[in-house]
């Protein structure tokens, strides 16, 4: 979900409304709060990022100012494009994630705030394996891995005021799946870069073996297709870094249908580079249309001793 705060919230009130949801946060994720009686929290967790309006008004240098540029194949309503507030709000109990969103929404539209866009989405069960999205292909097989990657890739070590948050690109992508599944399998497999059966490249190996873009068949065709996704997505052809991605499909019935791309990454040229590539030509594009899309700094960790966007928006 996104909101924006009111027009004349500016510094030490927008501290002051998002520590204030921060409390509410923490309330929800103990089962403390009043509409949580009676429901255990579970494994109910809530991602506070803002945008960049909010973030110029701390610094217009910090990471998180800028705001997103124009891409290809893009409907989206100005309703639609980025905002103050981002709330992630994931759980594997909807009653739980719902009630969880009520409370939230509730701290921001007292203080005057009003939602943007809002949209639900799912995703397979926790495994070994990278879940399938509604193409029937595994999603986000290549991100980050383990403490050394992740400090390189997302997590932002400065300066002082967002050290320990991360910069999100959230963007809803309508999907012709339809289309797309009308295709033979080899040919979503072209389009794609892997397999359907088990998402290994089509260079070979298993499914997280690296994408070998260089890799020929006897007559000089490359396995990996010149406008295959698994290419055109790679670091080593965006000249980007990882992205952390985890994103969710969403069925708004039968003519809406597609994937909430969520990706965090310290740079917000890591996703720019790569969204550039994939529209100078992936085969995966013509079956995609961004209708919402907006970047914000994910707020460092909070606590008793620490309100959600001290140190950030407050100094």
């Amino acid at each position: 979900m996104v909101l924006d705060l009111a027009p004349a919230h500016e510094g030490v009130e927008v501290a002051k409304v998002i520590a204030d949801l921060g409390r509410s946060v923490q309330r929800v994720t103990r089962g403390s709060h009043p509409r949580m009686a009676g429901l255990a929290p579970g494994d109910v967790t809530v991602t506070v990022g803002i945008g960049p309006r909010l973030v110029s008004g701390a610094g217009r240098d910090l990471p998180g100012a800028a705001r997103l540029p124009a891409f290809a194949r893009e409907e989206i309503p100005e309703a639609a494009r980025q905002g103050d507030v981002l709330l992630q709000i994931c759980g594997s109990d909807p009653l739980v994630v719902s009630c969880a969103e009520a409370v939230c929404t509730a701290a921001l539209t007292e203080a005057g705030a009003r939602v943007r866009w809002s949209q639900q989405g799912f995703r397979p069960p926790a495994g070994p394996h990278a879940g399938r999205n509604l193409l029937g292909f595994p999603d986000g097989i290549i991100v980050p891995k383990g403490p050394e990657q992740m400090r390189r890739e997302v997590w932002l070590d400065g300066p002082a005021p967002v050290a320990g948050g991360t910069i999100a690109v959230v963007r809803r992508l309508r999907i012709g799946a339809a289309r797309f599944l009308a295709q033979p399998v080899h040919r979503q497999e072209e389009i794609i870069g892997r397999r359907r059966s088990d998402g290994a490249p089509l260079s070979g190996g298993r499914p997280d073996a690296e994408v070998d873009l260089g890799a020929k068949t006897p007559d000089g065709r490359y396995l990996v297709p010149p406008m295959a996704h698994a290419r055109r997505a790679n670091p080593l052809t965006s000249g980007s870094g990882l992205m952390l991605r985890r994103s969710y499909s969403y069925r708004n019935g039968p003519d809406d249908a597609g994937l909430v791309f969520i990706s965090f990454q310290r740079e917000l040229r890591t996703f720019v580079a790569t969204q550039q590539r994939l529209d100078e030509g992936d085969d995966l594009m013509a079956f995609t249309t961004a209708t919402a899309s907006g970047t914000f700094l994910v707020l460092p960790g909070f606590g008793k001793e620490r309100h959600l966007g001290e140190g950030t928006l407050a100094r």
